[in-house]
């Protein structure tokens, strides 16, 4: 028995120090050297500190900025068992909503979403949570109907934010993945930037 058992053990040992520590640590260093930035989160910074990463989204609100999409992160409620409440951007609770295209609670949420940006025709991201709950981009057409509110509130004219919305949208990765997207979190801090 100890004839097979030893040498059986000796190879389990063996790889779990080889594949379940060795190997990590050594893609993790070469992740580090070779992509260091996205390797650290992809951070972003401003006046020597840390305000966001560009993987993932912010709950921004007020009419100066311009707003993510809908996030479908939740957060446990603590005054109700088994209850969660809403907590935009929560990486902590990265989920989609789970609700199809036939789901009612979907289509009230989009209508919802809709009249409070003044009904008509919307950038589906506009209304619409990511896979993720936590897409820090969105559509070039979603910032372009959020130009004139924040140019008003910003007491900006509209050709310079939207001169900074196209500075600010990324086209298509190797130029056929995905879809050209602006990241909110940069354009955001650019326009707090702007004079």
């Amino acid at each position: 028995m100890n004839a097979i058992l030893r040498p059986a053990l000796s190879i389990v040992g063996l790889f779990t120090l080889l594949l379940g520590l060795a190997a990590p640590i050594a893609f993790t260093g070469a992740a580090g050297l070779v992509f260091p930035v996205q390797a650290g989160g992809s951070l972003i910074g401003r006046d020597g500190r840390v305000v966001g990463s560009a993987l993932l989204g912010q709950d921004f609100t007020a009419a100066r900025y311009f707003h993510p999409r809908p996030s479908a992160t939740t957060e446990a409620d603590p005054e109700q068992e088994g209850a969660t409440r809403p907590a935009p951007y929560n990486a902590a609770a990265s989920a989609a909503s789970q609700l199809g295209p036939t789901s009612a609670a979907l289509k009230d949420a989009v209508a919802q979403r809709v009249a409070a940006l003044g009904g008509g025709p919307v950038p589906a991201d506009a209304v619409t949570a990511s896979g993720s709950g936590l897409d820090p981009h969105i559509s070039p057409e979603n910032a372009a109907q959020q130009i004139r509110r924040v140019a008003e509130a910003r007491g900006l004219p509209e050709a310079r934010v939207a001169a900074l919305v196209q500075q600010h949208t990324q086209g298509r990765e190797f130029g056929i993945l995905g879809e050209p997207r602006v990241n909110v979190l940069a354009l955001n801090l650019a326009l707090d930037g702007a004079r």
